[in-house]
């Protein structure tokens, strides 16, 4: 596989490339509201108009997106996502992408667009006093394929946490995913087999919020686009067998103060070296979590994956170094300071789930909250008498559940807008009455001959 590691960000440099890698066709890509990636695939000859925010699409057709009599919607690159597609390079030809952000005719940002959500919000910390950072951790299951190529509950490997081969038989498409992403402008930092049979984590560097969720998207992409080369199907659903842990997208964040210029968590002279902006961006995440768990966590089978036994958070806490706790902080301080989320799953839109999760935390520091004590303890192996005594709170345990508390809070439709608030809990409502409706197998094995 071809190496291509050029960072390029301005379009005298991507031409220089386009020519170089003779890239004939540019894909420019740019996520719905459930954040599945979409894309529209030009010429390299059109680069120009490309980079001018010239490629129109139909809008109507991407859900939650516009209706059918606004439906012209226009394409802006973001031309430090450039990337040529290692996959593609041949002798003489190879293909390149562009993440884009959502234009409306007129040159205003689409406000139906999750990337421009991300970025409003970006703008909004900023405006503040902050830079936002963010690392986030996505695991995902590989799973064998049948003779038509579509997915089976066969898991590719057997092994179990850190296994390497023989049991691990990962490793080999670990690598090629690997030296896609590093061909990509990524910078992997680890690569692991993880607890249940079958399920993978590959983690990169962190960034600033929108660059990190460009890169989850990207990651999720690359994953499965190079999960079928192998003729696996990759899959970043969080609950895929039951019985087994399921798949998170634990998200580390923190915010960096642009008028101090050190990060805002850090205290040197506190007692577990956090600051007080640390301490209120906890306190902020804890309050306003049932609010937001419907983003982080946004499908009916995230909630089988939030449950007691899977080392999956269920219970509102947080501690310095507690992992059954939904909140915990990494050990390292200084610089590396950080606030780690660990309900979020990788069926997340990591635009909007990054956004949420930052202006939860941000409203926690304008208020001044401050923090409940940090329980240490394991939660998970805590009786519910011993929870209720010390008031630890479940978080929703269904998807309508959390749609309610979606609807009833305020940082969803602060930070989303009305477009896509609206837009989001209509497409929430449908997946939940289309699951209600529909009959499932463990209702027939279960009722079928019984009555």
């Amino acid at each position: 596989m071809a190496m291509v590691t050029e960072q390029v960000n301005t379009l005298t440099a991507i031409k220089e490339v386009i020519k170089e890698k003779n890239v004939e066709l540019l894909h420019l890509q740019f996520v719905d509201i459930e954040g599945i990636l979409k894309h529209v695939t030009v010429t390299a000859e059109q680069v120009d108009d490309v980079a001018e925010g010239k490629i129109m699409f139909d809008g109507s057709s991407i859900k939650g997106f516009s209706p059918i009599n606004r439906s012209d919607l226009y394409l802006q690159p973001d031309l430090s996502t450039f990337a040529v597609l290692p996959w593609s390079v041949e002798e003489g030809y190879s293909e390149a992408r562009f993440l884009c952000s959502v234009k409306n005719p007129d040159g205003t940002d689409f406000e139906g667009d999750p990337r421009n959500v991300l970025k409003k919000t970006v703008k909004k910390a900023e405006e503040k006093g902050y830079t936002i950072n963010v690392g986030p951790e996505l695991e995902f299951f590989l799973f064998e394929t049948d003779e038509t190529g579509r997915p089976t509950q066969q898991t590719q490997d057997f092994a179990g946490y850190f296994e390497p081969s023989p049991h691990d038989n990962g490793e080999k498409v670990r690598l090629e995913i690997y030296r896609a992403l590093k061909a990509m402008g990524f910078t992997i930092e680890a690569s692991h087999h993880e607890v249940a049979r079958g399920q993978h984590e590959i983690n990169f560097k962190y960034a600033d919020a929108l660059t990190s969720a460009d890169n989850a998207t990207t990651y999720k992409w690359v994953v499965k686009t190079v999960a079928k080369k192998f003729g696996l199907h990759a899959t970043f659903m969080p609950k895929p067998i039951a019985g087994e842990n399921g798949s998170g997208m634990h998200t580390n964040i923190s915010l960096y103060d642009l008028n101090k210029g050190e990060n805002a968590f850090y205290d040197a002279a506190e007692e577990k070296g956090l600051s007080k902006t640390a301490y209120s961006f906890i306190a902020g995440l804890l309050e306003n979590v049932k609010s937001f768990v419907a983003v982080t966590n946004p499908l009916v089978n995230s909630y089988k994956r939030l449950v007691p036994g899977y080392e999956a958070p269920c219970y509102i806490a947080w501690s310095d170094s507690n992992r059954s706790a939904l909140i915990r902080i990494p050990a390292v301080r200084g610089a590396g300071t950080r606030v780690e989320i660990r309900c979020p799953d990788p069926s997340a839109n990591p635009y909007l789930a990054f956004a949420v999760i930052a202006s939860a935390g941000i409203d926690g520091v304008e208020k001044g909250l401050e923090a409940p004590a940090a329980f240490d303890r394991d939660i998970f192996s805590m009786t519910a008498e011993e929870l209720f005594l010390e008031e630890i709170e479940n978080l929703p345990t269904s998807l309508e559940y959390a749609i309610n508390e979606f609807e009833a809070g305020e940082i969803g439709r602060s930070t989303f807008g009305d477009h896509v608030f609206d837009e989001y809990v209509l497409a929430k409502r449908a997946e939940l009455d289309s699951f209600r409706t529909t009959v499932h197998g463990w209702e027939l094995e279960n009722y079928h001959t019984k009555f």
